[in-house]
């Protein structure tokens, strides 16, 4: 399955295509073609591509959970593909905040973990984010427990990001208990995911700091657990004050590489470079994984890692395209690893 990701090469010939019709001809070529074929029936363009991508990812994950024969190794990649079922909540009650049509929010949804199609369609058509939630809690979904415990505040406040910020938190605390032995694979599935909650922390930090949260006010939303960054230093980071003292104060850590930044996209109080960086950090975190044990777990964590890089870089291809964007403005946002 390694050997079908797409490589760099790829990625530049995507660029270098005229249009969405040359895209969708390019990834007729290779492993998507059944996602493409079948996406056809129905739409064209840049949806047709969405629905492959969807297509294509499902598939590959069902196949990934079909070949795992152990137990321990299933719970391992069950805890990476649920991030899915967090996104794509996350994007329904967005949806639904801003009363956003259901095929539109269903185009956004993956459903790769454990929250299927019939599923993800049900909360679809719930008439708002409450009534989301509380179709997860009638089910005696996990899920329920972190949102109903942030409503109030969700409904007081009118910001999503309360529930959002619970969802990341519920997730991580979950899959670090789920990961709490002391075999090898619970310690390579830990490291990344400890790794992943520093870079969900220091995004959320250049957010408040962005935002102008009070530090007090902010902290509520940082997430226990990290692997390099504990919760006194990222309350120094969330008191430094700016974007750039907290640049700075992360020069001793391994997230160093964000102060070293050029000074024309770290010398303003935007945040995009930096959560770029960090993704690009995170990606290769986890691919680093194929050089691991091959009997372990971690080649299938390098390859969830790596199979959802590839499929947002021909996202980011193709809606680029769609947008008409120049070529060099393209490169900038795909995230080679």
């Amino acid at each position: 399955m390694k050997r079908h990701l797409m490589d760099r090469e790829f990625f530049e010939r995507l660029m270098k295509k005229p249009d969405i019709d040359a895209i969708i001809t390019e990834l007729e070529k290779t492993s998507y073609h059944d996602g493409i074929e079948k996406a056809s029936i129905q739409s064209s363009g840049l949806a047709l591509i969405d629905q492959a991508l969807r297509h294509h990812l499902v598939q590959t994950y069902r196949l990934l959970l079909s070949l795992v024969m152990n137990e321990q190794f299933e719970r391992h990649v069950r805890i990476f593909l649920e991030k899915w079922d967090i996104q794509n909540i996350k994007t329904i009650m967005r949806g639904k905040n801003i009363n956003a049509p259901a095929d539109e929010i269903l185009a956004c949804l993956v459903p790769a973990g454990q929250l299927d199609e019939v599923t993800l369609l049900e909360l679809v058509r719930q008439p708002d984010v409450r009534g989301v939630i509380d179709l997860l809690a009638t089910w005696g979904s996990d899920y329920a427990r972190p949102l109903t415990e942030r409503f109030g505040k969700y409904a007081e406040k009118k910001d999503l990001a309360i529930l959002e910020y619970a969802l990341d938190r519920f997730y991580y605390e979950r899959a670090l208990r789920l990961l709490g032995g002391r075999s090898v694979d619970d310690r390579k599935a830990r490291d990344l995911l400890t790794t992943e909650i520093d870079v969900v922390n220091i995004k959320s930090i250049l957010r408040l700091i962005r935002d102008g949260v009070k530090p007090e006010d902010g902290k509520n939303v940082l997430i226990e657990g990290g692997k390099a960054l504990d919760m006194p230093a990222l309350l120094d980071l969330l008191n430094s004050g700016s974007i750039r003292a907290a640049r700075s104060a992360l020069r001793d850590t391994p997230y160093s590489f964000l102060s070293a930044l050029p000074e024309k996209k770290a010398g303003n109080e935007t945040i995009s470079e930096y959560e770029k960086e960090l993704d690009r950090y995170i990606i290769d975190q986890g691919i680093q994984m194929f050089k691991g044990d091959p009997l372990s777990i971690a080649g299938a964590i390098a390859y969830i890692v790596a199979k959802n890089n590839e499929i947002a870089n021909i996202r980011i291809i193709s809606h680029c395209k769609g947008a008409y964007l120049p070529e060099e403005e393209i490169r900038e946002e795909v995230l080679y690893v």
